[in-house]
């Protein structure tokens, strides 16, 4: 992990949602510095489901070393922020840098999304990040550090991001686009980035809305508390960037990242708004001359099913294939599935007029999804929405996801006969 430096001594941050989680995380890396922490939450009152108040936080930063300061904030309330940060100036005499870390999450779609939820999603991450920079940004102006940083996602406009959860997406992207304004607004006087994990990163919070089973996927959170200490040490420049946690603290050195994953070895979950899949599970080529993972010589092909759900579905995909699908698309998907009238299947979008089979390609896939026969049949026919299927852990996906992407295209164009 990156090391403490020392070189937030002093310091003033401002972490918005630092009861628990990421930003408390990112307080406590600080607080190892010597900084000075402003838990602004609102969790004041233990709740039933999720560890940690304002006041449980102050106590771990000021054990390893950090003061903090607790104070009651719902961003939503304007006057709560600005008494949060008088009070922060009064104590410590201004403020270095903030964290817009609060965030509200609904992974759900227009007609399924309640106006009270889209107005809380909207409230907290687009509105109360802007109130929160606007009030802490005259002091901002006068520190040297001066930074503004947004757990936000880049700005990615493929629609496959919008479609299952419009409200949300947008309610986040607010938070980005902050990012864009305010680094040209305030240029040679704060630096305002965003961060965002490649990976799912493993909170309460989390476990809440994948389940129990997310945990073994996911990382700790003191890979993005690691990437957000490694942007403060930038200077005001380094401003209006959109970073990748992983892609910072490789370019820091780091070259071994199972020591942030909670099952080191174990396929990781990749995170929304990511149009690359982390290939975990995959070995990477040591070198330009290293053997291939997969051979090349065409494996012996496996017994076919004589009948079931799955055989019918892909002898309907067949139908509908034809030289412009396989030219449009140009990829091999493999297809890992359990239950029923399983095993490996394969969809080969690269040969003239495409193909389907039982068993391996004759060719590297460039796609790899495991789930269950029941799943992969209500997929095809439209019963199981693909992104949905991936967020909820019903769906592992290893390789290009752009070709992903094209795939659940092509099923939306094959719903009506599945």
């Amino acid at each position: 992990m990156l090391p403490n430096t020392g070189r937030l001594a002093g310091c003033t941050v401002f972490i918005t949602g630092a009861s628990r989680g990421i930003g408390k995380a990112i307080a406590l890396k600080a607080a190892k510095d010597g900084a000075n922490i402003v838990i602004a939450a609102k969790t004041a009152q233990p709740h039933s489901k999720l560890l940690g108040t304002i006041y449980t936080a102050a106590e771990e930063i000021e054990a390893v070393g950090g003061k903090a300061l607790s104070c009651i904030v719902d961003v939503r309330d304007e006057q709560q922020i600005s008494d949060a940060v008088q009070k922060a100036v009064k104590k410590f005499g201004g403020i270095d840098i903030l964290v817009n870390n609060a965030s509200a999450i609904s992974l759900t779609n227009t007609l399924d999304t309640s106006t009270k939820i889209m107005d809380l999603m909207m409230n907290v991450n687009t509105r109360g990040t802007y109130l929160t920079s606007k009030a802490c940004i005259p002091y901002l102006k006068k520190s040297k550090v001066a930074h503004i940083l947004n757990i936000s996602p880049p700005l990615n406009l493929n629609p496959v991001w919008f479609k299952e959860h419009c409200a949300y997406t947008i309610a986040k992207y607010g938070m980005s686009m902050y990012v864009l304004g305010m680094a040209e607004e305030f240029k040679g006087e704060i630096a305002v980035n965003a961060l965002w994990p490649k990976t799912a990163i493993y909170t309460a919070a989390t476990e809440m809305l994948g389940g129990p089973g997310i945990k073994s996927q996911c990382r700790k959170v003191d890979i993005i508390a690691d990437a957000a200490y490694s942007i403060f040490q930038k200077p005001k420049s380094f401003t209006g960037n959109f970073v990748i946690d992983e892609n910072i603290l490789k370019a820091e050195g780091i070259q071994h990242f199972d020591i942030y994953a909670i099952k080191p070895g174990h396929p990781l979950q990749p995170d929304l708004f990511l149009d690359e899949y982390p290939e975990a599970v995959s070995k990477k080529m040591e070198s330009a001359g290293a053997v291939p993972e997969f051979k090349e010589e065409k494996p012996q092909p496996q017994p076919k099913p004589r009948s079931g759900a799955v055989e019918k579905t892909f002898r309907i995909v067949k139908d509908s294939l034809s030289d412009d699908i396989a030219k449009a698309t140009q990829a091999i998907y493999l297809f890992e599935l359990s239950g029923k009238d399983g095993g490996t299947w394969f969809l080969d979008l690269k040969s003239k007029g495409g193909n389907v089979g039982y068993g391996e390609p004759s060719e590297q896939a460039d796609v790899v999804m495991s789930m269950s026969t029941d799943d992969f049949v209500k997929m095809f026919s439209g019963k199981l929405k693909p992104t949905m299927a991936f967020m909820s852990g019903k769906l592992k996906i290893k390789g290009n996801m752009a070709l992903a992407i094209k795939l659940e295209k092509l099923m939306n164009q094959m719903n009506a006969r599945l």
